[in-house]
């Protein structure tokens, strides 16, 4: 085999690998609350390293929220989630979380990044913003976490002023 054979064919699979690395999936859900109950949501998102982290987009029928999304581990540093906190409270520490710092409703104290990280391990965050500064945060429970959202996942997002969204991601 020739030299030029050889590089072509180390280019493509050089070009195979990357590509590779890029996954996307969907997902729905549907507005629950005071207002338009059972309003359908449509998520999209992808991420290039398998879905650690990504973007994320909610469609809605009257507005679009797209941002940033990242799953939590146990080696995750807090300072990286910087643009979860845009728009929200630090460790989104006003929406409780299932287990957390909270007791009978009532908030218990505040998050350090040992109880964030603890609480949220295995899970993905998100933070989207909308049209005319409006905005979602979203936490999902993955079905597979070894494997990102690609292994699909469950949880809900809420839009400012409180109503949430119910939703679920098939694998992809």
């Amino acid at each position: 085999m020739n030299k030029s054979v050889a590089m072509g064919f180390i280019m493509l699979a050089s070009l195979a690998v990357l590509s590779g690395c890029t996954t996307m999936g969907t997902g729905q859900g549907d507005i629950s609350g005071n207002h338009q109950p059972g309003e359908p949501v449509h998520f999209t998102w992808k991420s290039t390293d398998g879905g650690q982290q990504g973007t994320m987009t909610a469609t809605l029928q009257h507005a679009i929220y797209h941002g940033r999304f990242f799953q939590i581990t146990h080696q995750t540093r807090r300072e990286i989630l910087a643009p979860l906190w845009v728009g929200w409270n630090d460790g989104w520490s006003d929406w409780p979380y299932w287990g957390g710092p909270f007791a009978g409703g009532a908030f218990q104290g505040g998050y350090d990044t040992t109880q964030f990280v603890t609480y949220y391990s295995g899970k993905v965050l998100a933070n989207l913003s909308g049209p005319a500064g409006k905005r979602m945060r979203c936490r999902f429970l993955l079905f597979s976490p070894s494997s990102g959202m690609a292994g699909g996942g469950q949880g809900e997002c809420q839009l400012l002023g409180g109503r949430t969204i119910n939703a679920t991601f098939d694998p992809s």
